[in-house]
């Protein structure tokens, strides 16, 4: 069945995103705040498929500290052949400093069949600045340094029978720094624009994403989002295309605001 892997994929995602959030939002004593979504979307680049994807946003303030985690899963087949399948988690721990300034920890961990990487990990903190936070704007930076590991491929020269390794799988760990922009205008209360970039610096590659997307509220918890991704590696992995773009359109549930 198409897309039956995205269900193997992201069930424990899934599960908590419809019986967890809703008990969450209830409680107003947890403190949780956050969103699920389930999205559409058409991606080009390294593969030209439509997929479906499944994530969720988590939070929580405890005084001065606050931990957040972020979770999502995408799968594809195109004429029946699996063209996509993306895993990505993500979790920092911040402490707020003064009204403005915070210190930060990071870690995330992406697994991407379709880019030549196995997988992709990030270990860092910093430091960050709110230049905004209003209910209508809010602006806020980060970026620190970090370790970055990547387990990259094998590279097979399919001409030949049997298929010969051009280049063999290894891991490669550098010293990188990371950059992240957090900005977010509400034109309404029921409409907003949000814009998020990162970029991972290191000595091997460099990595750039952009998101922006627009979310409008439909009733109560429920909105409707269509967003725009571009994804950027100066030096992919040989015969890998260096920019991946994705255009999705999700339904989110949003709970505990």
């Amino acid at each position: 069945m198409i897309f039956s892997q995205t269900l193997k994929l992201s069930g424990t995602i899934a599960a908590f995103t419809l019986v967890a959030a809703p008990a969450l939002a209830q409680d107003e004593t947890v403190g949780w705040t956050g969103e699920g979504s389930l999205s559409a979307g058409l991606s080009t680049g390294n593969t030209d498929t439509a997929d479906i994807g499944i994530a969720i946003d988590l939070a929580r303030d405890f005084g001065v500290w606050k931990i957040g985690t972020q979770a999502s899963a995408d799968y594809g087949e195109t004429d029946n052949t699996k063209t996509r399948n993306r895993l990505f988690f993500a979790a920092n721990l911040d402490r707020q400093i003064n009204h403005k300034l915070f210190g930060f920890a990071n870690v995330s961990h992406e697994r991407d069949e379709f880019s030549g990487f196995e997988a992709r990990s990030f270990i860092g903190g910093g430091l960050g600045y709110e230049i905004f936070n209003s209910d209508a704007h809010g602006w806020s930076v980060r970026g620190g340094p970090g370790l970055k590991i990547d387990e990259i491929e094998t590279v097979l020269d399919q001409t030949t029978s049997p298929a010969t390794v051009l280049i063999p799988a290894i891991t490669e760990e550098s010293f990188s720094a990371f950059g992240e922009s957090n900005w977010r205008y509400a034109f309404n209360d029921n409409v907003g624009l949000t814009n998020d970039s990162k970029a991972l610096w290191a000595d091997i590659s460099t990595q750039f994403s952009n998101v922006t997307a627009l979310t409008a509220q439909l009733n109560g918890s429920l909105s409707a989002r269509m967003s725009f991704e571009v994804r950027h590696d100066t030096n992919p992995p040989l015969g890998f295309e260096d920019t991946d773009t994705v255009s999705r359109v999700s339904l989110v549930y949003g709970f505990g605001k």
